[in-house]
């Protein structure tokens, strides 16, 4: 895949159904009673790129004070969905152990991951940094993940909602109307090419989460180093 290219017509259909009010609004981030939880692999990107992201936001949060904006925290890029987020889903159902193993065995071969944060893209429901990759080390972490699931017996929902691809991260959702929405959309078009920074991957987690990767709802489950 093309990064760059299906970044920019990400941006270009959703910013039309942006400016056209056609966008989606999150009912459900605020809510006390949202149990989806799943269990993720992820990456998190290093504080300076974190920092960086940070004084983007800020301008954004300037003008759209009531969106959801991520926090240094809770930024990530999303590895692999193991189990996508649903109601009910109970870490004492699964073996961890199992899971372990299975990752373990589709990254050992991979040691170099490097990601650079170039730009922002967006959806009908969220703006994200486009992340871009220096090799397929990652995509093949991902194909080793999807063969070696396959042939277990886990419980898995890789790829139910979409077949990932990208390095994205996403840094704001909408929880509100826009009222202040040309000037938000100015923001995003002055950082259509702002460098955020690069780092290179020493770690991937997997996490036990709840839909947003909130820090507070979050139980880190394992640690893999890569270096």
């Amino acid at each position: 895949m093309d990064l760059i290219k299906h970044y920019y017509r990400l941006y270009q259909d959703s910013i039309q159904k942006i400016i056209s009010d056609n966008y989606q609004i999150d009912n459900l981030i605020d809510a006390p009673s949202d149990n989806r939880f799943g269990i993720t692999l992820l990456i998190r990107p290093d504080s300076h790129v974190k920092s960086n992201i940070q004084r983007f936001l800020s301008k954004l949060k300037a003008i759209e004070p009531d969106q959801y904006y991520y926090p240094s925290s809770d930024i990530h890029v999303t590895v692999m969905s193991i189990i996508s987020c649903y109601n009910g889903f109970d870490l004492a159902n699964i073996s961890i152990g199992d899971y372990v193993q299975i990752i373990e065995e589709s990254i050992k071969v991979q040691k170099d991951i490097e990601i650079q944060f170039k730009g922002v893209t967006a959806s009908p429901s969220c703006v994200m940094v486009q992340g871009l990759l220096s090799d397929n080390n990652l995509n093949t972490i991902r194909d080793n993940l999807r063969r070696n699931f396959k042939t277990s017996k886990l419980q898995q929902s890789m790829d139910q909602r979409y077949t990932i691809q990208t390095a994205h991260s996403t840094v704001v959702r909408f929880r509100k109307n826009l009222t202040e929405k040309a000037d938000f959309i100015k923001v995003l078009e002055d950082h259509r090419d702002c460098n955020f920074g690069t780092f290179s991957v020493d770690t991937i987690d997997l996490v036990y989460n709840d839909w947003y990767q909130k820090t507070e709802r979050v139980k880190e489950l394992y640690k893999f180093k890569i270096k």
